[in-house]
């Protein structure tokens, strides 16, 4: 049945633009055959340069080989008074239409970004100074105070996603920038994209109970519980509390837990926080397409330390997509991190049809911020595009205030590292690297349940638990460890049982992804084996997916326990049901590894062993599972030569300069890499480097 389309818009597969794996799907107009469009993408900030910067700008960004260009719509910026906006009528810098116009005249792409929540490193995240000290529309603390934003250039009262007030306000700028936008949408214009609101965690007041006790939010809360229990007595009885009503129910405002039993309110808050962000999302979508005619994709971002926020893309529903933020440094513990948060990207996009999107890849950084050097954000775009990134925004790809490090300066002038950009760029143009893919059979599951129980556990208050992801600190070292359960803590349990499977499937070179537990269906397409902790609770319908994708021929692993709690932390009358799945105790390290060993034999897993010790590699394969592109990637401080092996491969030639490493007599590859450095490599198929197009011989050569 096809999902009724909301005003001004065709259902989802009618669209002029459609997403799909590989980017965005075109059609001039009905009939004519669809063409691809990769995202590749650059940001530049209209407003925030003079007009006669836009033409020189634009056309450096189109000269590194982009195809898009990103820009915010900044609602503060726009609004003169309440109610009355300049949209180049009196600034000329603010004349967005004339922008759009610019960059269709050189044959660009746009993604627009109206909010409302911007960020872009603007005071007040681009909300108007009114909204923002509007009480009715401030997010509110447990104690009914507003929650403040410690940030610079000063701290503000962060909006409530659930505020009405928030929301008419919302919708009045909605109602003013869309027309202005509709003009210029594809197939008319270069807008193909559009991103509703801002990396929408909270505005990093994301502690488990920092907010939003705004009283909007606490009647959406009892809504929530409603829907999910039904009756006074079912919430009663999960509460293990007589007295607590449907029409009178509280949010917890601390962690006072002192058995899992007692947890069973605070994980209906999490849960709660992610129907909030979903509801909110929901209105903010609605509210813009029903402005005006925009009738392409919408998609939001979601930021660094996704993992423990309440952002949960399985219940972003009326977003087309959902990309990732990355601003990492090269080095080995935000090389992990990378590759687990754009692994789970990639196999829920692969099994959505929607690109595996960086939203904001940080090409520079904010002078207020830890400093990237351009080492950095080179590493950083490439390693996330070894482990299954499709398309990326540049951000920034153009100066501009506030900005340090892009790679075009302010007049439109190119600085040197946007060479190494367009090299990369040409070579994933050149080998269709939006089509490949990588194939990772084997499949770790964090279920939402611990995601939550990890959130409700946070033992340092307000402090976002994102920071610590960030940073990657593990749940033992952010997580309460006792007082609550009997044993250790199972936030803990469940991630050094995750992480046991990493490191033995990583020293043994088997490709692995991670995969979100909300998703999970459409997650593990493809997978041989899957593996997926169950310590603490789980819902039933995770093991059921687990279950289903065994009758697909896959082998599916839990442990270390049968659980006997559901995914709310609520005590079952008999354990799970965990026929057709094997359970592993993890007694040591030796025994996951001896398991792995295993299922290599067993289910012939793909191996691809790097040595040494720090280096990782990533294969990608054509549709017909043809090996096309690798990446040989060093985030460790010294320079390294790496040996490797993997079938069908006589030479690889690096995609950016053209060097050549040739297989040795011994049947591998001994790639020089240098220090903090990504090379990408096309797989050639032939025994002579003059016989590979383009190449020369390698000057790295040992």
């Amino acid at each position: 049945m096809t999902e009724a389309a909301p005003p001004n818009r065709r259902p989802k597969g009618q669209r002029s633009v459609e997403p799909v794996r590989a980017g965005l799907s075109l059609a001039e107009s009905e009939g004519l055959p669809r063409e691809t469009l990769p995202l590749y993408a650059g940001a530049m900030h209209y407003w925030r340069h003079p007009p006669e910067e836009w033409g020189p700008g634009l056309d450096a960004i189109k000269s590194l080989g982009l195809r898009v260009v990103d820009t915010y719509v900044p609602w503060a910026a726009h609004e003169l008074d309440d109610g009355t906006f300049d949209f180049g009528e009196r600034e000329r810098r603010l004349d967005v239409g004339r922008f759009l116009a610019m960059a269709h005249a050189r044959g660009l792409y746009v993604i627009a970004r109206p909010g409302p929540h911007i960020n872009a490193e603007l005071t007040f995240f681009g909300i108007p100074e009114r909204v923002v000290w509007n009480a009715e529309a401030q997010a509110r603390t447990p104690k009914g105070n507003p929650v403040m934003l410690p940030m610079l250039p000063l701290s503000f009262p962060v909006p409530s996603y659930a505020s009405e007030t928030f929301h008419e306000e919302t919708r009045r700028w909605f109602e003013a920038v869309a027309p202005v936008l509709a003009p210029h949408v594809y197939p008319s214009g270069p807008i193909v994209l559009l991103q509703v609101d801002n990396e929408g965690a909270l505005y990093f007041r994301d502690g488990p109970f920092d907010q939003d006790y705004h009283p909007d939010a606490v009647l959406l809360f009892r809504d929530f519980l409603r829907k999910k229990y039904g009756s006074s007595e079912a919430l009663a009885h999960a509460w293990s509390d007589a007295s607590v009503e449907l029409d009178t129910a509280t949010p917890p405002v601390r962690f006072d837990a002192t058995s899992l039993d007692e947890l069973v309110r605070a994980m209906d808050w999490m849960e709660f926080h992610e129907h909030l962000l979903a509801v909110a999302m929901e209105r903010m979508s609605k509210a813009l397409l029903s402005a005006a005619p925009l009738d392409v994709p919408t998609m939001h971002n979601f930021p660094m330390g996704e993992g423990a926020t309440p952002l949960n893309p399985a219940r972003m529903t009326s977003i087309d997509f959902v990309g990732l933020d990355y601003y990492q440094r090269a080095h080995p513990i935000d090389h992990l991190i990378v590759m687990r948060r754009t692994s789970e990207l990639a196999t829920r996009c692969d099994g959505q049809n929607t690109p595996a999107f960086g939203a904001e890849v940080g090409a520079g950084f904010p002078p207020f911020f830890a400093p990237l050097c351009e080492g950095d954000s080179l590493y950083t775009l490439m390693a996330a595009l070894a482990y299954g990134l499709r398309g990326f925004n540049l951000y920034m790809a153009v100066e501009r205030d506030r900005w340090v490090g892009a790679p075009i300066d302010s007049g439109g002038r190119r600085r040197p590292l946007a060479d190494r950009y367009e090299a990369l760029i040409a070579a994933l143009e050149r080998t269709a690297f939006h089509t490949l893919r990588r194939r990772a059979p084997v499949r770790l599951v964090i279920p939402r349940s611990l995601r939550r129980i990890a959130r409700a556990t946070h033992a340092f208050g307000s402090a976002t638990p994102a920071l610590f992801h960030v940073l990657g600190a593990s749940l033992k070292e952010s997580c309460f460890e006792e007082g609550y359960c009997e044993g250790e803590a199972p936030p803990i349990v469940a991630e050094g049982f995750l992480r046991a499977f990493e490191r033995a499937l990583s020293q043994r070179g088997v490709p692995f992804a991670y995969v979100g537990g909300e998703a999970l269906d459409v997650s593990l397409d493809g997978a041989t084996w899957i593996v997926c902790p169950t310590v603490g609770g789980i819902k039933g319908e995770v093991l059921e997916s687990l279950r289903r994708a065994t009758k697909r021929g896959a082998r599916a692993t839990i442990g270390p326990e049968v659980p006997t709690r559901d995914g709310n932390l609520r005590r079952l009358a008999a354990p799970h049901d965990a026929s057709g799945l094997e359970v592993e105790p993890l007694s040591d390290f030796a025994r996951v590894d001896a398991l792995v060993s295993h299922r290599i034999d067993e289910l012939s897993l793909p191996t691809y062993p790097v040595d040494p010790e720090g280096a990782s590699f990533a294969l990608h394969e054509d549709a017909a599972g043809v090996p096309r592109v690798c990446f040989v990637m060093n985030p460790t401080d010294d320079a390294l030569v790496v040996r490797l092996s993997f079938d069908g491969a006589r030479a690889l030639v690096d995609a950016l300069d053209g060097s050549v490493v040739v297989k040795r007599a011994a049947g591998g590859f001994e790639v020089p890499v240098k220090a903090k450095t990504v090379r990408m490599f096309t797989v050639g198929h032939v025994t002579s480097p003059a016989l590979v197009t383009g190449a020369r011989p390698s000057t790295h050569e040992t």
